[in-house]
Formats: C-alpha cells, sequence, structure tokens
C-alpha cells in the first residue's frame, strides 16, 4: 500500500509539471500573438502614413480623372510652357483618325465639332476654317510627331492643368459633368478603402477637392496636387457641381421617318404646298450634285427654296442629297480626284457648309456611289472632315452605303466602320439586291437577306444600332425572260404601278422566307416574273427596325409608293 501511494505521488507530481509547462507555452503563444499584433498594427500605421507626393520620377496624365500615364506611347514634352503629345497618344485619348497631310506638311484632327490644321512649320493653327496664331507649332522629334495639345484646348474642348510640384498634368473634359466639395477636416487621402493603404496626399481643413463618385461610406476624390485616392464622404461638406454636363441633342427625338424627293438636275423641286406626308419628320431633295467636271452644283432656285419653306412649314427637317450619280459613266475619276485631294475635299466642305447656311438647312445626305475601291480611306476622310464642320452648326450628317456583299465599286469602296463612327447617322440601301445589272431574275430586297446584312452592320461592321438608317424600296422590276431563260428586260415598276401592270386575275405567292408575294406568267413567248412590294412586305422589313433598335427608316422615293404606306410606317414607327 505504501508502494502504491508514493507511485501515485509521483505520477502527479509529473502531471503537475506537464500543467505548467502547458501554462508556459500558452503564456508563450498569447505573447507573440500580442506582439505580432502589435507589430501588424504598427505596420499599418506606417502603411497608412506613408506619403508619396513628390516621388513621380515622370510626369503622370490624368485625364478625365483617370490615371492615364501606363498608357502613353511616348513620352509628354514640355518647352518653354508648352505641352506636346505625340500623335499616337493624341490617337489613343482623342482623334484616332488624326493623320499628318503631306500635301501641305500639317496634322490634320477632328474632334466632335471641331477640324483643325496644325502647321509642322509656323505658328499657325486653322480651327473650322479659320486661322489662329499660336506660341508652338507641331514638331518632330526622333521620327515621332508631336502636337502642342496645351495650344489646342479649343479644338478638344478641355481644360488643361499643369502640376509642376508634383509633376502631373491634368485634362479635363468641359462638356463632363465635375463636382467639387470641401474639406470638413484634415485628413489623409488613402489610395483606396481598404484597411491597409498608403496615403497619397494630405488635405487640409478649407481645400477644395473634385468629387469623382461615393458609395459606402467613401468618396472618391482628386486633391489641388493632382493626385487620386479616397476619404470618408463625411470628411467632405457643402458639394456642389462646379460645371454642368453638356448633354447630346439629337435633331430628331424618336424614330427617324425620312423620305428621298428625287428630282433631276434638268428638274425643278416639286411643288408640294398644301400637302402633307403622314408620320414624315425628314425629307431629302436632290438639291446638290457633282457635276462631269467635278464642280459642285445647286438645283435649288425659287421652286427649292418654296420647297424648304414647305417643309418646314409642316415641321420636317431637310436633309438634301449631295450625290456624284449625275456624272455616273464618269463618276470613278471625277469622284477620286476630289477625295484624293486634301484641299479638293476642303473646298466641297466648304461649298457644303455655305449652302446649309444660305438655304437654312437642317443637314445633308451624302449619296456618293460609283467610286475607286483604292479610294475607300479617303471617302472615309471626306466625312471625317466633314461632319464636324455641319455638327458646328448643328447640322445632321447622314451618309448613304450599300450592303457589304457587293463588288469593288459599289460595295467595297465604303470603310462603313469609319463613316458609322464618325457620321451621325449611316443609311443602309437595303434595295437593288438584284438590280439593273444583275442577270438572273430575283427580288429587289429580300426580308432574309436585309435581316443577313443587317447582321454584317451591327457585329462585323460594329455600327452603333441607334446610328443606323434602313433604306426601304417603294418599287419593284418585273423580269422578262426569253425562252433560253435569258433576261431580256427587268424594268422599275413603282408600287403605285404594280396592279396595272400585272394581268388581272393573277396568282400570287406568299414567300415567307422573302415576306412578300411573287407571281410569274406567260406572255407569248416571254416569261414574266415579279417579287411585289407592297404595304405587307415594307411592314416586314420595318418590323426591324424595332427588333434591332435601329435609327429608323428612309425611303426611296417620294412618288413610287401606294398611299397606304404612310400610315403603316407611322403606326410601326411609333409616331
Amino acid at each position: 500500500m505504501g508502494k502504491g501511494r508514493r507511485k501515485l505521488g509521483k505520477e502527479a507530481k509529473r502531471m503537475s509539471y506537464g500543467d505548467v509547462d502547458k501554462k508556459k507555452k500558452m503564456i508563450i503563444r498569447t505573447g507573440i500573438i500580442i506582439v505580432a499584433i502589435i507589430v501588424l498594427f504598427m505596420i499599418a500605421m506606417i502603411a497608412n502614413n506613408y506619403i508619396i507626393l513628390d516621388k513621380n520620377t515622370t510626369t503622370n496624365l490624368i485625364i478625365n480623372n483617370k490615371n492615364v500615364t501606363s498608357d502613353l506611347r511616348n513620352d509628354i514634352i514640355q518647352e518653354d510652357g508648352v505641352i506636346y503629345l505625340s500623335e499616337d497618344d493624341i490617337a489613343n485619348f482623342f482623334d484616332k483618325h488624326i493623320y499628318l497631310e503631306d500635301e501641305n506638311n500639317r496634322m490634320i484632327t477632328t474632334y466632335h465639332t471641331k477640324i483643325a490644321e496644325v502647321s509642322l512649320d509656323e505658328n499657325v493653327i486653322n480651327v473650322n476654317g479659320e486661322n489662329k496664331r499660336t506660341s508652338a507649332h507641331a514638331m518632330e522629334r526622333d521620327g515621332v510627331i508631336y502636337i502642342p495639345i496645351s495650344e489646342m484646348t479649343e479644338v478638344y474642348d478641355i481644360e488643361i492643368g499643369n502640376i509642376e510640384e508634383t509633376k502631373v498634368i491634368t485634362m479635363d473634359s468641359l462638356d463632363r459633368e465635375q463636382k467639387k466639395a470641401t474639406v470638413a477636416s484634415s485628413v489623409a487621402v488613402k489610395s483606396s478603402t481598404n484597411f491597409i493603404a498608403k496615403t497619397v496626399d494630405r488635405i487640409a481643413k478649407g481645400d477644395s477637392v473634385i468629387v469623382i463618385s461615393s458609395d459606402g461610406g467613401y468618396s472618391r476624390i482628386r486633391t489641388e496636387n493632382g493626385k487620386l485616392g479616397y476619404v470618408k464622404t463625411d470628411k467632405l461638406e457643402n458639394e456642389y457641381i462646379a460645371r454642368e454636363a453638356i448633354p447630346e441633342e439629337k435633331q430628331i427625338e424618336g424614330k427617324i421617318n425620312m423620305t428621298w424627293d428625287y428630282y433631276s438636275e434638268v428638274a425643278s423641286a416639286p411643288d408640294r404646298t398644301g400637302t402633307t406626308i403622314e408620320g414624315i419628320n425628314v425629307v431629302s431633295p436632290a438639291f446638290f450634285y457633282i457635276d462631269e467636271d467635278g464642280n459642285f452644283r445647286e438645283n435649288i432656285g425659287e421652286s427649292g427654296e418654296a420647297y424648304v419653306d414647305w417643309a418646314h412649314g409642316n415641321g420636317y427637317k431637310v436633309w438634301p442629297m449631295v450625290s456624284n450619280a449625275p456624272a455616273a459613266h464618269e463618276s470613278l475619276e471625277i469622284t477620286s480626284e476630289i477625295m484624293n485631294s486634301y484641299e479638293n475635299r476642303k473646298e466641297l466642305i466648304e461649298q457644303i457648309v455655305d449652302a446649309c447656311v444660305e438655304y437654312d438647312l437642317d443637314g445633308i445626305n451624302i449619296d456618293f456611289e460609283n467610286m475607286k475601291q483604292e479610294d475607300i480611306d479617303l471617302y472615309s476622310r471626306f466625312i471625317i472632315e466633314l461632319t464636324p464642320r455641319l455638327d458646328d452648326m448643328g447640322k445632321v450628317v447622314s451618309v448613304d452605303v450599300t450592303a457589304p456583299d457587293g463588288g469593288e465599286t459599289w460595295s467595297m469602296c465604303f470603310d462603313r466602320n469609319v463613316i458609322g463612327d464618325v457620321a451621325d447617322y449611316i443609311v443602309f440601301m437595303a434595295y437593288d439586291q438584284n438590280g439593273i445589272s444583275s442577270t438572273t431574275p430575283g427580288t429587289t430586297a429580300g426580308y432574309n437577306w436585309i435581316t443577313l446584312n443587317l447582321v454584317k452592320f451591327l457585329q462585323t461592321e460594329e455600327i452603333e444600332s441607334d446610328k443606323l438608317i434602313l433604306g426601304i424600296p417603294f418599287y419593284t422590276r418585273l423580269w422578262i425572260e426569253d425562252a433560253n431563260g435569258d433576261v431580256v428586260r427587268n424594268p422599275t415598276v413603282n408600287m403605285e404601278d404594280i396592279e396595272e401592270v400585272l394581268p388581272d386575275g393573277i396568282q400570287k405567292t406568299w414567300d415567307d422566307e422573302l415576306k412578300q408575294y411573287y407571281v410569274e406568267y406567260q406572255d407569248g413567248e416571254y416569261t414574266r416574273k415579279m417579287w411585289i412590294e407592297d404595304v405587307e412586305s415594307l411592314k416586314a422589313k420595318v418590323s426591324l427596325v424595332n427588333e434591332n433598335n435601329l435609327a429608323g427608316v428612309a425611303s426611296w422615293q417620294k412618288g413610287m409608293e401606294t398611299d397606304d404606306v404612310w400610315p403603316m410606317l407611322k403606326e410601326e414607327l411609333g409616331q
């Protein structure tokens, strides 16, 4: 028994010693944890109070409250108080269409309502046709062209700030809203809203800051030093709108319902006095054309001026056509000569601008067809250079293009992506799927063909849907084949004349893919075929406007239609 008690006592002592060891280990662990917490807290305090002011090794560029320094393709140059950005950086941030015009050794740049010629030789910038003296000009360094952007604030509609102490340059678009606030108490500006975040700047009570956004109790701001960061929203007071946003105003609210009102260059504008066109909000009369010598011609006269008065009196906008079609047999060379010279393009643009002012026009419809494929970029440049001049006056530029599935001079002469990006509207002339030169009979404008091409416009060409106007035909063709199946003739038939052309009691067959009726009949030794355009076929086409959120429709041409077309268009377009 005694030995047993002694044995139990020894075991109890060993257990007590073990408990002591465990307690010591727990104390040590707790101490380590406490020390770690203290160290982390100190690190956080240090990180939270670390200031990187004046640590920029190169100039930082802030455009519309975004630091774009890492996106710069070349260094920013500052000389004699002038700030220069490279051509590549101007293209990246402001004007992707900027280019060097070799003809006159000037950079041509456009932005919203301005087109500017920036000389590489003298201190002159031409803005929208007016020369302005500057303290610097464009220059070339190591094969790179630099633009004196600080001399071009009017062109790019920006305000520039140069904060030399922190090596920050700010550029703010004047058409954007800007909010400001006063600092309620001195506070550190953090790089993020995380608990551990660097201090990028310090602001004192009474300082003014630009408020970029506010969310979750924090505000993202820009300090007077040009630093971007975060503070708690309750550290700001007296927030106000320092600059209102300038909204983009559209000339036409809702869907566009335009009709081309064509008459030849040897005729006079139609007299529509006392008439109205139900649902229409834009008319495009054939006022202007390029003649066989490449000259810009007007066919307006008193009848044209009366036409404008009639249109405006009924609330219609007037976007006349400018066409190269009257010289169609020579238009390839004539149009090419104009497009291949900046000075020729500029002269044509000036004439269009003057005509818009003289005749109180609301816009222009450019209808150039039959052009060289190799001039595709030059034609785009014409639209690029024309649009800001007219936008500056509140005039609309619409440009007609064919389907992207045709020949070199009919289809491949248009860069639809660029035109759609620059012009106010791009008009898809969705007809002549099978036209005057076709050797195989077929529809003028099949629903399935239009649908397929709309996919190309919207997805492949990446045209914004609300800039795309769908052109629809008020005509069809009567295809006449001989006994061998060869097309002898395919005359145009106006919608209003179809029932008179077709024999009485003719059987019509509905084609659900084309969404139109088809007829075929014998006339002696000839077979006659027609794919009919009527209010039902047009209604199917117009349904694509709402399905794809297109800008509206344009109809070719006034005078070919049946009376039931106008109420249908008005209803389908929600007017």
